[in-house]
């Protein structure tokens, strides 16, 4: 671990290697009261949170939805349950006959969209103008979200088609604000800013600044920065979604939590993400701000706690039967500790390819 003296000058070599070069030069500090970013951060937070809203509550509607007998096991979870049966349908909505593998498709199929625009948003965000861009997205999710109950009643394909295009739309949410980042976040508060935007998971506002035209396009195919990157995001991703989508399958059909216990339960481990997201942000900058830690130093750290660290409770939760309370407390500290990594690898596109 590299360390630097708070008397040193403050300064700091800012490697690009998507753009192959290397930048040094004093580094200038913005004030932050009643700043613009700050309140670009706070919109981004909202933005996040309403996005995410619209992207996740059909997984916790999905329990409610489906009739007993399109569960295995169904008369009963695999483990006891917590209090007397209540009605599981106690409502006037339609419920449907869909086994848990198209479940399984339902539940999956927006991220076969999302996948889609993470690319090309970039390449369109830079084009076209992020608010735009952003605005467009956030409204065809809005739209589609409308849409789903219309189309479950038609059926499970059309709610398939339907969460597909939705998360089309939404896919083009984190390449339009990273690149508004990459023009608004001064670079020792790239963590604190962009952790705040993104702990409630934007909506729009801002012009672009000027761009170069010149992508260098061989560069980023062999940066082995940008491939870490993208193996990071992969792994950390996979768990993250997986946990988002199933949780309140698996609350209800193995740890037998009821419908109103599900909803408070399903959430406790992301307001810890949220916590840990909003503190480690703040940790990162503060060691980098003081030079106690190279920003590549800060980064790579960042990415190995939060992997490794919810790693190791995940595969604990497996083992814990049918303790509830250990279950739900090694689930909780998986999430949140998986917020550790948003300092880490979600941030660094900005540290090696800030234009």
């Amino acid at each position: 671990m590299e360390q630097t003296s708070a008397s040193d000058s403050e300064t700091e070599d800012h490697v690009q290697p998507l753009l192959g070069r290397k930048n040094s030069g004093e580094i200038q500090k913005a004030p932050a009261c009643c700043s613009s970013r700050y309140g670009l951060a706070l919109l981004s937070c909202y933005g996040f949170f309403v996005a995410y809203a619209l992207r996740v509550n059909l997984s916790v509607a999905m329990v409610d939805m489906v009739k007993n007998s399109s569960r295995p096991n169904s008369s009963s979870s695999i483990c006891p349950r917590h209090s007397s049966p209540v009605p599981k349908h106690n409502h006037t909505a339609r419920v449907y006959d869909w086994n848990s593998e198209t479940q399984g498709w339902i539940l999956s199929s927006f991220f076969y969209g999302y996948i889609l625009t993470q690319v090309p948003g970039g390449y369109l965000a830079r084009k076209y103008g992020t608010k735009w861009l952003l605005g467009i997205g956030i409204l065809c999710t809005v739209i589609f979200t409308l849409l789903t109950p219309l189309a479950a009643d038609l059926g499970a394909g059309y709610l398939i088609a339907v969460r597909v295009l939705e998360g089309i739309g939404e896919g083009v949410s984190y390449p339009a604000m990273h690149a508004m980042w990459a023009l608004w976040a001064p670079p020792l508060e790239r963590s604190r800013l962009l952790t705040l935007s993104y702990a409630e998971r934007f909506l729009f506002l801002l012009q672009l600044s000027p761009t170069t035209d010149y992508i260098p396009w061989a560069s980023i195919f062999k940066s082995l920065p940008l491939w870490a990157i993208v193996v990071a995001h992969f792994s950390y991703n996979w768990t993250f979604y997986t946990l988002l989508t199933l949780l309140p399958t698996y609350m209800n059909d193995v740890l037998g939590f009821s419908i109103q216990q599900n909803g408070m339960l399903s959430a406790l481990p992301y307001i810890g993400c949220w916590c840990v997201t909003l503190l480690g942000g703040q940790l990162a900058d503060f060691l980098r701000e003081r030079y106690l830690i190279r920003t590549v130093i800060v980064r790579k750290a960042f990415t190995i706690a939060g992997m490794m660290g919810p790693a190791i409770f995940l595969v604990a939760a497996g083992f814990t039967n049918c303790n509830y309370f250990l279950a739900i407390a090694f689930l909780t500290i998986s999430s949140s500790l998986g917020g550790i990594s948003a300092s880490g690898f979600n941030i660094n596109h900005l540290d090696i390819a800030p234009s």
